[in-house]
């Protein structure tokens, strides 16, 4: 695929390496640029994958191979006294799964290079315009050569200090919400009880989490001592907090790495500009209690990038990339509140903030419908994406993984990047959507024919579809 590309992917994190390995998998000439040099870092800032996550990522068959690898977690602990059990999700992966960041990009890099992805390592931009035909980017390049690049669409999946954002003028909104949290990965002396540690006391808040490697990241915050990310920090330091938070420092010796850092909240107004998009931290970031941030990257770029494919066929016009503002910009607005509302209840101080903790304890732990919704949104099974007026109610909805006729399953039939027609009697396409349409049958009795989109959410669905208007709704949808 190497030449001009369709697409220019700025960030080679995982947001952008599942966006541009999607592209790939659908024959769309694919440019993936990343500033860093051709290695993959063993320091990791995220190391839980969810249900839906997951999910999106069996759709591309690397799921079983990252279960191997990983440590699953089948009970969830919020605010110290609180335990759900994960294995009632209506999902295939009714857990989460503690795996560090670096094993997924690995896992998608190898998947984005099969792919035929052309990747420009040690790659900076350094500006770019659009106009209406396409994107026109400057490039800085190894031995600080200078290049100009060319294509229909560019996606800035370059993180929180977004390049691309900048340059297309977008403010990103928000404020820090805290600050001289402190970072570092260490080896223990004395192994946790649980995989994942967490607990809050006074004004001290500590978390542990396994590299599998022997070393332990740790994640620590005073907030009675308040300095600049630029301060020195010492292992001593880090031992002091997390004392004061789990009661215990585990032995912590030997670190490789240490840091202070902020946690922003903040989300661009908008995640497309002309032909430029956002995703990931680009588009939005937040804190880090509940582990959302690179699971909504991920499914940001599951969004996107059949979009993209469909437009750039010539199986859709460009009005469906509108929708990856419409659908997507919610639920980034919806993460950023969750993850917020979780980290100050964690962090409660005042009378009524303790009360307001202890009441949505106690209604999380005996309300089934609260419990079932809290967890939807955490996992990112619960959310669906607006329908038209009339549309059938299965319409915008997660479809969960489910036995086909043949024996097979539905996410095994999504593989490709395919739309799967879901239906009663059978439905033969004569060949009109070869290659991007894979029909199957109910296991059961259902009568329903569903039209799943590519990235599991249900396009089209109706009750007693007879041929012509399965016709018509795969001409709108699939092209």
């Amino acid at each position: 695929m190497n030449g001009t590309p369709t697409v220019i992917v700025v960030g080679s994190g995982p947001t952008g390496l599942l966006l541009a390995g999607d592209l790939a998998t659908a024959g769309v000439p694919v440019t993936l640029v990343e500033r860093r040099p051709h290695r993959i870092s063993n320091l990791s800032r995220a190391f839980v994958l969810h249900a839906r996550t997951l999910e999106q990522l069996d759709a591309r068959g690397l799921a079983d191979g990252l279960e191997a690898a990983g440590q699953r977690l089948d009970k969830l602990r919020l605010f110290g006294n609180l335990t759900i059990d994960l294995d009632t999700l209506p999902s295939r992966f009714n857990h989460l799964l503690v795996l560090p960041q670096y094993e997924v990009e690995k896992a998608l890099e190898r998947r984005a290079v099969e792919a035929g992805v052309d990747f420009r390592y040690e790659t900076e931009v350094t500006g770019l315009s659009q106009d209406e035909n396409g994107v026109t980017v400057q490039v800085k390049g190894p031995d600080e050569i200078m290049e100009t690049m060319r294509a229909e669409y560019l996606v800035g999946a370059d993180g929180m200090r977004s390049t691309v954002r900048d340059a297309i003028g977008l403010p990103f909104p928000g404020r820090s919400v805290i600050r001289s949290v402190v970072l570092a990965d260490v080896r223990l002396a004395r192994q946790p009880e649980t995989l994942l540690t967490v607990n809050t006391v006074g004004d001290a808040f500590a978390f542990l989490a396994p590299f599998g490697d022997g070393y332990h990241r740790v994640i620590a915050w005073n907030r009675a001592h308040d300095v600049p990310d630029s301060d020195p920090l010492d292992l001593d330091e880090i031992k002091e907090v997390t004392r004061l938070a789990l009661g215990h420092d585990y032995g912590m010796h030997g670190a490789r790495w240490m840091s202070r850092f902020h946690s922003d909240e903040r989300q661009a107004p908008a995640y497309r500009v002309g032909r430029v998009f956002l995703a990931g931290d680009a588009a939005h970031v937040h804190t880090p209690a509940g582990g959302q941030g690179m699971n909504t990257g991920l499914q940001d770029a599951a969004n996107l990038s059949w979009k993209l494919a469909q437009v750039a066929g010539g199986h859709a016009g460009a009005e469906l990339l509108d929708t990856y503002q419409s659908e997507r910009h919610p639920v980034g607005k919806a993460v950023l509140r969750s993850s917020g509302g979780i980290v100050r209840l964690a962090m409660a101080k005042r009378p009524w903030e303790l009360a307001l903790r202890a009441a949505l304890t106690t209604v999380l732990d005996h309300v089934g419908p609260a419990r079932r919704r809290m967890l939807g949104q955490l996992t990112g099974i619960g959310y669906r994406y607006a329908a038209p007026r009339g549309s059938h109610p299965l319409t915008g909805t997660r479809v969960p993984d489910m036995p086909l006729a043949d024996g097979g399953r539905l996410y095994e039939s999504l593989r490709g990047g395919h739309f799967v027609l879901i239906a009663p009697e059978g439905y033969d396409d004569r060949g009109a959507h070869k290659g991007r349409l894979t029909v199957e049958g109910w296991a059961s009795g259902r009568r329903t024919t569903v039209l799943v989109r590519p990235d599991g959410y249900v396009g089209w669905a109706a009750d007693g579809a007879i041929r012509r208007e399965v016709e018509e709704a795969l001409a709108e949808h699939v092209g």
